[in-house]
C-alpha cells in the first residue's frame, strides 16, 4: 500500500520525538519488503526537492521558499518502487540540521541517528564542494557510537563496540553536493564525483590535536560507510526562479541539472537494497513501524537505542503474529479439505499432516530469531489443540451419522420385537436372521467413520436382554440347545468387543506414526530455517570482513600505518566471531538431531505402553 501524500512519521514537539500512530498504521498494511531512503543535511539545502524527484512528483514534501525551515521531525512517503514491483519505496525527509530557530544540537543528533537506523540508503545533502566546513557539519557521524548501541551488553572486555558491528546494519552512504559551480579536480586532473569524495576523505598523517580533529569525521565515514557514492548537482535554475522550483517543469530547468537528477534517481532505484537487519532479516512496512516505535520509545525514556533490543522486540511481535497466521492457515485448510465424518481415521491424519506441514512453512516464512523455539512450541501446541478439536468433531459427526442410520435400519427389528413376532417356537432363529440383516445393511452404509464399530457394539449390548428373553421363551429349543446358543452369543459379543479394541489399537498406531512423521517434518524445517539464518549471519560477517580487509589495504597504500592497528584488531575479532558462529551452529544442529532421536524413542515407549494396555483389555 502506498500513502498518497507524505505523512509525518516522527513528530518533533518541543524537542520531544513522538511516533505518529496514523503513519504507523499505514506501515502495518505494507507486507512487501521496503527500500528505505532517508535524506539529511542542513536546512534549506533542497533535500525535499530530491525526495520529490524520487517519488516521481514535483510536489509532495514541502519545499518552502524562504530561509525558514519547513520540514519538522521525519516525514514519510510510501510509493510503489518504480523498478521492483514486489517492493515498496519508503522515502524519509528529515528536519534540516542546524536550524538557528531551533538551536538544539541534541535534537539534531537524535534525528540523524534515527535516519541512520531506519534507512537502507542514507543521503547526506550539502551545498557546494566538500571542504573542512562541510566535514565539520558532519560531526553527527562521529557521535553515532554515543547515540546507538549494537548490543545490550558489549562482548569486548573494554566495553567498546568496534565499527564492524555498526557496518553490519548501517545503510549505504550517498553524498549529494548541491549548487556546485567549481570544477572537480586535484593536481590539475579532472575527477569523477566518486573520486572527488574519496579524495576528500583522505586522512592526514600525524597525531596532533589538529590532525585528529581533521581525521575524525573522515575516519568515521570510512569506517561506518564502506559503501559510498557521490553525486554533484549544478544550480537548477537562475536564482530568481529557485523559490518557484517545485512549479518548474524539466524544460525550464538547467539541462545538466535535469540529467544529474535523473542519474541520481536511477542509481537509487537500481542500487538501493531492501532494509535488512543482520542475518538477512527483510524488513517490511509492519516491521519498520515496530522499529520506529521501539527506537523512539528508547530515546524518549532517556536510553540509547539498541539494535539487539529492537530486533528482540521485533522478533517477539513478528513471531507472535506468525504463530497466529500459521495456526489460522492450518484451520482454514483443514476446514476446506476435510469432509466429516472421514471414512477412516487415517484420512483425517493425512489431511492434518499436509495442513500442519503448510502451517509450519507459513510460520518459518514469517518468523525469525526463534532461537529457543518458544514460538515454535506455541504453534505446535496450538495445532495439537486444533487437531484434537477436529478429532472430536469427526467423532461427533461419525457418532451422529451412525446412530441415525442404525436407528432407521433397526426400526423393522424393533417393531417385530414389540408385536411379539419372535415369541413363537423357532423365534430365536428368526430374531438372529433379522438382526443379521440389520448388521449387513449397516455394513453397506458408506462413510460411517471412526465410531462405526463402537455404535454397533452399543447396539448389540442393548439387544442382550431382548435376545435372552427370546431364547428363554423359544419352545422349539431344548435346554441344552438354549445353553449352547447363549454361549455362542457371548462368544460373538466377545469377538465384537475384541474387534473394537483392535480398531482402537490400530488408530493408536496410526496416531503414533503420524506424530513421528510430524516430529521429523518439524525438525527438518527447524534445521533448514536455522541453517538459512546462520548462513545469512555468516554472509554478513564475511561481507564486513571483506570490506575491512579492503579498508586495511587502502590505509597501507596511503601509508597510514598508525591507523592500521585498530583495524587489524577489528578484523581479528570478526574472524574469531565467524569461527565461533560456525561452532555454535554445528552444536545446535547436533542437539536438534539428538532431540529428534530422543523424541522418536519416547514415542516408541509410549506406543509400547499403549499396546500393553490394549492387550490387557483383551
Amino acid at each position: 500500500m502506498a500513502s498518497g501524500v507524505p505523512l509525518c512519521l516522527i513528530e518533533n514537539v518541543k524537542g520531544q520525538l513522538i511516533a505518529n500512530q496514523k503513519a504507523l498504521e499505514i506501515l502495518t498494511t505494507i507486507t512487501q519488503p521496503v527500500v528505505v531512503v532517508a535524506i539529511m543535511g542542513l536546512y534549506r539545502t533542497g533535500k525535499s526537492y530530491l525526495m520529490n524527484r524520487l517519488a516521481g512528483k514535483r510536489t509532495g514534501f514541502s519545499l518552502g521558499s524562504t530561509v525558514q525551515s519547513q520540514t519538522k521531525g521525519i516525514w514519510m512517503w510510501c510509493v510503489p518502487h518504480p523498478q521492483k514491483p514486489d517492493h515498496t519505496l519508503v522515502l524519509l525527509d528529515t528536519e534540516g540540521l542546524g536550524d538557528v530557530e531551533k538551536g538544539d544540537n541534541q535534537n539534531d543528533c537524535w534525528i540523524f541517528a534515527l535516519a541512520i537506523l531506519l534507512s537502507s540508503t542514507f543521503v547526506y545533502n550539502s551545498m557546494g564542494v566538500i571542504n573542512q566546513q562541510a566535514m565539520d557539519q558532519l560531526h553527527y557521524v562521529a557521535e553515532l557510537t554515543d547515540r546507538i548501541r549494537v548490543k545490550s551488553s558489549p562482548d569486548h572486555s573494554d566495553g567498546v563496540e568496534d565499527s564492524a558491528e555498526f557496518v553490519s546494519f548501517f545503510p549505504d552512504f550517498v553524498w549529494t553536493l548541491r549548487d556546485v559551480t567549481l570544477r572537480l579536480e586535484a593536481d590539475g586532473q579532472s575527477l569523477t564525483a566518486d573520486e572527488y569524495l574519496e579524495n576528500s576523505l583522505k586522512l592526514k598523517k600525524g597525531s596532533s590535536e589538529e590532525d585528529k580533529n581533521y581525521n575524525l569525521p573522515r575516519l568515521c565515514i570510512r569506517k561506518f560507510f564502506p559503501k559510498r557514492k557521490c553525486f554533484v548537482f549544478y544550480p537548477p535554475a537562475q536564482w530568481k526562479k529557485l523559490s518557484e522550483l517545485e512549479c518548474l517543469h524539466d524544460d525550464e530547468l538547467d539541462s545538466d541539472f535535469v540529467k544529474q537528477a535523473e542519474d541520481f534517481c536511477s542509481f537509487i532505484f537500481s542500487s538501493s537494497k531492501a532494509k535488512t537487519l543482520p542475518g538477512g532479516i527483510k524488513v517490511n512496512g509492519a516491521r519498520l513501524g515496530i522499529l520506529v516505535q521501539t527506537y523512539v520509545d528508547a530515546i524518549g525514556s532517556g536510553t540509547v537505542p539498541c539494535l539487539e533490543n529492537a530486533v528482540t522486540t521485533l522478533a517477539m511481535c513478528t513471531n507472535s503474529a506468525a504463530v497466529q497466521k500459521a495456526a489460522d492457515h492450518y484451520s482454514e485448510q483443514m476446514c476446506q479439505q476435510l469432509r466429516l465424518p472421514t471414512d477412516m481415521l487415517q484420512e483425517l491424519l493425512d489431511v492434518h499432516a499436509a495442513c500442519e506441514k503448510e502451517a509450519l512453512a507459513v510460520f518459518m516464512e514469517h518468523s525469525f530469531r526463534d532461537d529457543q523455539l518458544e514460538f515454535q512450541e506455541q504453534l505446535m501446541v496450538t495445532i495439537e489443540e486444533r487437531e484434537e478439536t477436529f478429532m472430536r468433531q469427526n467423532e461427533a459427526a461419525s457418532l451422529s451419522h451412525c446412530e441415525a442410520e442404525l436407528d432407521k435400519l433397526s426400526e423393522s427389528l424393533r417393531e417385530s420385537i414389540s408385536c411379539g413376532a419372535f415369541s413363537v417356537p423357532g423365534g430365536h432363529s428368526l430374531y438372529l436372521e433379522a438382526r443379521k440383516k440389520v448388521e449387513q445393511d449397516y455394513d453397506r452404509v458408506p462413510r460411517k467413520g471412526v465410531k462405526a464399530s463402537g455404535v454397533f457394539q452399543n447396539f448389540l449390548k442393548s439387544q442382550i436382554t431382548v435376545e435372552e428373553s427370546i431364547l428363554k421363551s423359544d419352545k422349539a429349543l431344548t435346554e441344552s440347545q438354549k445353553v449352547l446358543e447363549a454361549e455362542k452369543a457371548k462368544k460373538e459379543a466377545a469377538e465384537k468387543e475384541l474387534a473394537v479394541i483392535r480398531q482402537q489399537q490400530k488408530e493408536n498406531e496410526e496416531k503414533m506414526e503420524a506424530l513421528k512423521i510430524s516430529i521429523s517434518e518439524t525438525m527438518a524445517q527447524i534445521k533448514e530455517k536455522m541453517e538459512i539464518e546462520m548462513e545469512n549471519l555468516l554472509r554478513d560477517q564475511e561481507r564486513v570482513l571483506d570490506l575491512k580487509m579492503k579498508a586495511l589495504e587502502k590505509l597501507v597504500h596511503e601509508g597510514l600505518e598508525e591507523q592500521c592497528d585498530d583495524l587489524k584488531k577489528e578484523i581479528k575479532r570478526i574472524e574469531e566471531n565467524i569461527k565461533a558462529m560456525k561452532e555454535k551452529s554445528s552444536l545446535k544442529l547436533e542437539f536438534l538431531n539428538g532431540t529428534q532421536d530422543f523424541c522418536h524413542e519416547l514415542l516408541l515407549n509410549v506406543f509400547s505402553s499403549e499396546i500393553k494396555r490394549a492387550l490387557r483389555k483383551m
